[in-house]
């Protein structure tokens, strides 16, 4: 993605600038106001409330890409399941996954994509399904209550990308964190970082 700009928002959210166009992943609850601004179109991995603020996106009036059968209550969104292939903000995108990872027993789960970016970026949600295609720059996530760290270790390698950035780790104190991206840098090779909040790549 030569020439393109990102920037890290809090927790799971994503900021994608190119040649004037905005696309954002997953503004959240916990995510920055700013992430956005100036945004063409949002791309929501999944319902939950980390991932999509949806008071925030009701005012923003921004088009929303969503799972089909997300719980969205107010929000209008484009409905989009797995294999789909269409445009946002301009950017390519492609739908990959279908299920949020098991968190524990029988509780239920819902619908979550990944996202590919232009053939590039990959956002996975709540998920660590490994896509079907190249990717050159990996979200990972950090720490959820579905995760375990061996996992994110896993699929960065099984994706095995140019790059990779940590996120969902917006539960995580400084100690944690610091864990973490110690062991993720250690195993899965020099092309691991992780950015701030409002840091950009």
């Amino acid at each position: 993605m030569g020439g393109v700009k990102l920037t890290k928002f809090t927790h799971a959210c994503m900021r994608v600038e190119f040649e004037g166009r905005v696309l954002v992943i997953d503004p959240g609850i916990w995510s920055e106001p700013s992430a956005l601004d100036g945004a063409d179109a949002v791309l929501v991995t999944h319902e939950h409330a980390d991932h999509v603020d949806i008071l925030r996106l009701l005012g923003a009036g921004v088009p929303v890409f969503a799972p089909a059968g997300a719980e969205l209550g107010a929000l209008p969104y484009t409905p989009v399941s797995a294999g789909d292939d269409f445009s946002a903000a301009g950017f390519r995108v492609r739908a990959h996954g279908g299920r949020h990872a098991l968190i524990y027993g029988d509780q239920p789960d819902c619908a979550n994509l990944g996202y590919l970016v232009d053939g590039s970026l990959y956002h996975p949600g709540d998920s660590v399904h490994v896509p079907d295609e190249p990717v050159e720059t990996l979200l990972v996530p950090l720490q959820g209550s579905w995760l375990k760290t061996v996992e994110a270790i896993d699929f960065v390698r099984a994706v095995r990308p140019r790059r990779a950035y940590g996120i969902h780790d917006a539960q995580l104190n400084d100690r944690g964190l610091s864990t973490a991206n110690a062991w993720l840098a250690r195993e899965t090779g020099d092309g691991y970082r992780w950015l701030a909040p409002r840091e950009t790549a």
